[in-house]
């Protein structure tokens, strides 16, 4: 498993170096987890609404991306978490994965104290209905990418001119509305934590070295 600790990234190069990843994988490949943060920016599923960009007065930059999924905002103060598995080496369907992460959350959401649980129907993970970390996939030939965001400290405005997640009137929360003082990047070392000790063993190691894909080394270059 690479981890890459990044910092705040623009969402474009991102969700390019995501897809150049996935695309040159192969059987040796290793899995990735990618921690960091985006500037403002509206993201869009492949099968969402643009109705549910209520209103944008600060002109949000909004993105048409191929997650699972309808809007959401991403921002500084929000911890991004992509995923990059092969689903298959570690015995995994999508389904698991999905209520993987969901519990990868709740469990890093109890380290500080916070009461979080799933909602039927509604992937994401909620605290008394109000939702403070949202989830979108895709998976193509077998590895996913895309992931999870958790809300730690980011401004909540902006949720106010979407229907989050496609939800009218889904309330957004975040953990510092309960008091909790922790940095995006204390959050992320808890939640990388949790990934770790959930995700399945591979069945097969990868190779000690591969060079990936030049496009996402590029932009991603190994810390």
């Amino acid at each position: 498993m690479i981890i890459k600790r990044l910092g705040v990234v623009d969402y474009a190069p991102a969700l390019e170096a995501m897809r150049a990843y996935t695309a040159g994988r192969g059987a040796d490949s290793e899995d990735q987890i990618w921690l960091l943060q985006h500037p403002p920016v509206y993201t869009l599923g492949q099968a969402g609404k643009p109705e549910h960009l209520l209103h944008n007065p600060t002109a949000i930059p909004l993105v048409h991306i191929d997650r699972g999924g309808q809007i959401t905002y991403h921002g500084p103060g929000q911890l991004i978490a992509y995923l990059l598995i092969d689903l298959a080496r570690r015995r995994l369907k999508v389904r698991e994965l999905v209520q993987l992460m969901e519990q990868a959350i709740i469990d890093t959401l109890g380290h500080y104290g916070l009461v979080a649980e799933r909602k039927n129907g509604a992937p994401g993970v909620y605290i008394d209905e109000a939702k403070i970390a949202a989830l979108g996939l895709r998976v193509k030939n077998g590895c996913s990418y895309h992931g999870l965001a958790i809300n730690v400290d980011v401004d909540l405005a902006p949720f106010s001119g979407i229907n989050p997640c496609g939800y009218e009137g889904l309330k957004t929360i975040r953990m510092r509305d309960f008091g909790v003082s922790a940095s995006v990047e204390q959050v992320g070392e808890c939640l990388l934590a949790q990934l770790e000790r959930l995700l399945p063993a591979l069945d097969v190691a990868p190779a000690a070295q591969h060079q990936g894909v030049p496009a996402a080394q590029a932009l991603f270059p190994s810390p």
